[in-house]
């Protein structure tokens, strides 16, 4: 079913000034902001999940997701601007109004205490047509936005890909071609030395097993192709081929301290019980739907297993390929949002279990709440393929929020599964695997991408219609473990 799009109702200077949010701030205040929790006798509450004190706590975004001003300043057009209208379904015109808004979203970071902001630069922002001249306008926009997040006393921590193609660069074949990874080596020098002496966190592409498969052999995300296997595993390497050539950018232009890494999604089988029947079993999982990606970044090469399943729909590789795409990196980062659970059965094979149908879920139809995953996603990278630096890099949940008739918005369900979740990787952490930082996904509702305006992922509710923002239950909580470096 497709969903409605959202009537936006695009008043800048409602509620207040984009420049200066002080003067008639849209950010709502809340009196949850002033309830923290009291142990016995008034007592500070004793910490039973404690992080360790460099820990960087963070909140993500994505430009396409929250920017708008999707043909504005000499922006060019994008896979998901063309995708939405081919479709027929909600738009990122205008999305939360980043574009024009980004200083009132700068000062919601800082009043929440969110000391590190991921988001990603607009690629057809910067250059439109992917290949072509620069834009001025696109790079003065990212420009003000790390200056505003430093005077803030906000740490950068930069996405050069996330999922917003030129459509130009479609047009001439997208990720199916080589000119396509040789055309983002050029986007992320270009980035990197506009940037590099103020960024030090870099993230190359987001999500390749996403956006790959979902956009050239399901079809379900833009471009909206579906595609051969070899075409789509073809598309998977030339991807990798960005990632290295977008570390290569950060290693010669980005300067002292410059970090790089990739963020991925690989998927997270959860044991069933942790003995090790099971846990043989889930990593026998992992490996086989991790190989294809994660070989060549770890390992150096494609796996025999992968390259005897592809067979004639392997990827051709070129010369001197898998040595840019393994070069090594600073971390890894890991977007975990659920798993799957396995055992091992009798013969000596993996079970995947079925959900049963009252089984927690949240508010889209692919998340079950299983927050075990963020440990073992952090266990098999580890032990499949010696990954040793860890940032979990998105970590959230779409809910159903309901505002409250005094303007609150409780989201319990969201506070539970970002706590849960915490649990989990503090368990991690507290067995000896390097984990340095987590990032929430997301600070604001947004642009679901094909789910358009419908799922609400934000600790940060957004009204589309007035654009105003109002922290939710969990952006108070979520303060409140940041303030305490704890879960709370």
């Amino acid at each position: 079913m497709q969903t409605q799009p959202i009537r936006h109702n695009h008043n800048r200077i409602s509620g207040g000034s984009a420049d200066n949010p002080s003067l008639g701030s849209t950010i709502a205040p809340s009196k949850l902001a002033d309830r923290a929790p009291l142990g016995l006798g008034g007592s500070r509450p004793s910490r039973s999940y404690t992080f360790p004190k460099t820990f960087a706590w963070g909140a993500a975004t994505a430009a396409a997701q929250i920017e708008g001003a999707a043909f504005e300043d000499g922006k060019g057009e994008s896979i998901w601007d063309q995708f939405a209208k081919a479709r027929g379904i909600d738009a990122p015109t205008i999305a939360c109004d980043h574009y024009y808004r980004y200083r009132e979203d700068v000062a919601l970071l800082r009043q929440l205490g969110v000391a590190n902001y991921r988001f990603s630069v607009a690629w057809p922002r910067i250059i439109p047509r992917g290949d072509g001249e620069p834009n001025p306008r696109g790079f003065d926009f990212y420009d003000r936005l790390v200056d505003a997040l430093l005077e803030a006393g906000i740490t950068p921590w930069v996405t050069l890909y996330h999922w917003d193609l030129p459509q130009a660069l479609e047009d001439r074949g997208g990720w199916r071609v080589r000119s396509t990874p040789q055309a983002f080596a050029r986007y992320a020098q270009l980035v990197v030395q506009r940037f590099g002496d103020r960024v030090k966190h870099w993230m190359t592409l987001n999500e390749i097993l996403r956006f790959v498969p979902c956009g050239y052999s399901s079809g379900c995300d833009a471009p909206g192709a579906t595609e051969s296997a070899a075409v789509v595993n073809q598309a998977h390497h030339h991807a990798l081929l960005a990632h290295g050539y977008a570390v290569e950018a950060v290693r010669e232009y980005g300067g002292k301290r410059a970090c790089v890494g990739l963020v991925h999604n690989p998927p997270a089988p959860v044991p069933v019980t942790e003995t090790l029947a099971d846990i043989a079993a889930a990593r026998t999982e992992y490996t086989r739907h991790t190989a294809q990606l994660m070989g060549p970044l770890f390992l150096g090469d494609y796996p025999a297993a992968f390259l005897e399943a592809a067979g004639a729909d392997a990827p051709q590789v070129g010369l001197g390929d898998l040595a840019l795409i393994s070069q090594k990196t600073d971390f890894f980062g890991l977007n975990v949002y659920y798993g799957d659970f396995v055992r091992g059965s009798a013969d000596g094979q993996v079970e995947r279990i079925a959900l049963p149908a009252q089984y927690p879920m949240a508010d889209i139809s692919w998340l079950n709440i299983t927050p075990q995953a963020i440990y073992w996603a952090i266990r098999h990278a580890q032990e499949v393929y010696g990954v040793s630096t860890f940032y979990i890099t998105e970590n959230g949940a779409p809910y159903t929020d309901e505002i409250q008739s005094n303007g609150e918005i409780h989201d319990l369900g969201r506070r539970e599964y970002l706590r849960n979740h915490l649990i989990s990787l503090h368990r991690a952490i507290q067995e000896g695997f390097d984990v340095r930082g987590y990032f929430l996904w997301s600070l604001l509702d947004n642009y679901e991408w094909a789910e358009g305006y419908a799922k609400r992922f934000g600790i940060v509710h957004v009204d589309y219609e007035t654009l105003r923002r109002t922290p939710k239950l969990s952006a108070y909580w979520y303060s409140k473990v940041i303030e305490s470096n704890a879960v709370v």
